[in-house]
């Protein structure tokens, strides 16, 4: 029985949502890939606008469905009507794995309330509407949602505030919505290197870390193939700190 799943934030070739479809993808697993292009352009990262066909392709040529799926979620309707799009071309889904996010960089003194409700749309309310979403269409067999979190909160007051929030809600999601036979786990992968790192933030962190190397995009994909797969199952309403040992709370730069 082919699988389906819905993955957001795959704009970017090297980003944790790539290395996420690419596991899944080679475990036979159908997918609709979810980005929206303006942010990745807003935060010039390395990236590039063919970004999201050419990682279709490769995972296509794996035997995968793939279906792309721009969508803005700091727009309200935007979570409902993705999850409504996907069941269409994918028939219904078993997973739903979260990887968006909006994160920009400020502090208690300098985010502006625009910049913080944009973080609240997009990490909080767009992740409860694509939960709400999910939940409804969800096969009698029952289904899963991972999503990912981080610590980084100091100098970056937006989007820490809103992943700790985004944390209650998918937990509570494993409780409420157990009926459905819902699973739902959070991941804190820790620091990984997707082209956000200067050479001083990578050596801070690499220095920080008991491995002494970066999480990679495929580390975190291995242990979503893991909770999603038949020996996952049991694993539920858990926040998950995979990250090599990196201190918890603390910040590599």
């Amino acid at each position: 029985m082919t699988r389906s799943a819905l993955i957001t934030g795959v704009g970017r070739r090297r980003g944790i949502g790539a290395g996420i479809a690419a596991g899944l993808a080679a475990d036979g697993w159908d997918l609709a890939l979810s980005f929206w292009r303006p942010y990745d352009e807003r935060l010039h990262m390395e990236s590039d606008p063919d970004d999201p066909d050419h990682l279709a392709t490769q995972l296509r040529a794996l035997g995968s469905k793939v279906e792309l799926l721009p969508a803005n979620l700091e727009e309200s309707s935007a979570a409902e009507t993705l999850v409504h799009t996907a069941v269409e071309t994918l028939g219904p889904l078993d997973a739903l794995v979260m990887s968006h996010c909006e994160g920009v960089n400020s502090g208690i003194l300098d985010t502006s309330v625009e910049s913080f409700d944009r973080h609240y749309a997009v990490n909080v309310r767009a992740s409860w509407l694509l939960i709400a979403a999910f939940s409804r269409q969800l096969p009698r067999r029952g289904g899963a949602v991972i999503a990912l979190t981080s610590d980084h909160t100091v100098g970056n007051l937006p989007y820490g505030a809103t992943k700790g929030a985004l944390d209650r809600l998918v937990l509570a999601a494993a409780h409420e919505l157990a009926k459905r036979k819902l699973r739902a786990n959070v991941i804190n992968p820790g620091p990984v290197d997707t082209g956000w790192m200067d050479d001083e933030t990578r050596a801070n962190a690499i220095d920080m870390q008991p491995t002494r190397r970066l999480g990679t995009p495929a580390d975190v994909a291995n242990l979503v193939r893991f909770l999603l797969s038949d020996q996952g199952q049991w694993i539920n309403g858990q926040l998950l700190y995979s990250n090599g040992g990196f201190p918890k709370g603390r910040l590599p730069v």
